[in-house]
């Protein structure tokens, strides 16, 4: 099977799911504005310098160059590239079946675009799909919170050092949030730490936690407070 878009198998935490019985297909697009068009629209200072952009295959010059070309091609062509996405998620779902696991898909590996506005139809196409995403735009995470988002369609909120008060009010009304750590901790506030390098399967989550995430890449080096250290 040949896919134009999605990356399967590609990247070391997409491939824990397999443990728990899931395929995960993951699109990488050029983050921020690196494709000349913004994909990153709530990105802080801390995230944008921490990015994993150039990290693992990321830090090939002919990985990099494709995932612009990717992201050209949304601006550009939105309905050859929704066809593209179309085409490989069937490829996945087969590629599932044949090896006896459930099909997930990642839309924003590193983007945090509105897909449910984008391509909706998508969501209603693939019922037997569960596609996930970690986003930083809080009108997203509302919309989600309050139900309003395919049903198929999980997300977690994303902190940041510009963002705190917003995680705040996320895990109040019932979120799950994302936090990078530079160690182990177990409690974050009044709220339980799980461990979110386990595996990328976010739906999987109790809900109502904080996602401990490791820093990884760039992010070892922060000074911003993207990474929140452990004293």
């Amino acid at each position: 099977m040949k896919y134009t878009l999605l990356s399967i198998g590609n990247d070391a935490k997409t491939k824990k799911g397999l443990a728990y019985g899931y395929l995960t297909g993951i699109l990488y697009l050029a983050p921020a504005n690196e494709s000349g068009k913004e994909v990153c629209p709530s990105r802080s200072p801390g995230c944008t310098e921490a990015c994993l952009f150039t990290a693992g295959r990321g830090s090939f010059t002919n990985v990099r160059e494709a995932r612009i070309r990717k992201t050209k091609l949304f601006w550009s062509d939105r309905q050859l590239f929704l066809k593209a996405l179309d085409d490989d998620i069937e490829f996945l779902k087969k590629e599932a079946a044949s090896k006896k696991l459930k099909p997930c898909v990642r839309l924003n590996g590193t983007s945090d675009l509105g897909w449910e506005g984008f391509a909706e139809y998508i969501f209603k196409k693939h019922p037997d799909v569960q596609f996930y995403d970690y986003t930083k735009v809080f009108s997203r995470m509302q919309k989600f919170l309050q139900g309003k988002f395919p049903p198929n369609y999980h997300l977690t909120f994303s902190r940041s050092e510009e963002n705190n008060s917003i995680c705040d009010k996320v895990l109040a009304q019932g979120g799950n949030v994302a936090v990078v750590f530079d160690g182990i901790r177990t409690k974050w506030g009044s709220y339980d730490v799980i461990d979110g390098d386990l595996s990328d399967l976010r739906f999987l989550d109790t809900k109502n936690v904080v996602v401990g995430l490791k820093a990884k890449g760039k992010a070892k080096k922060d000074r911003s407070g993207f990474v929140i250290t452990t004293v």
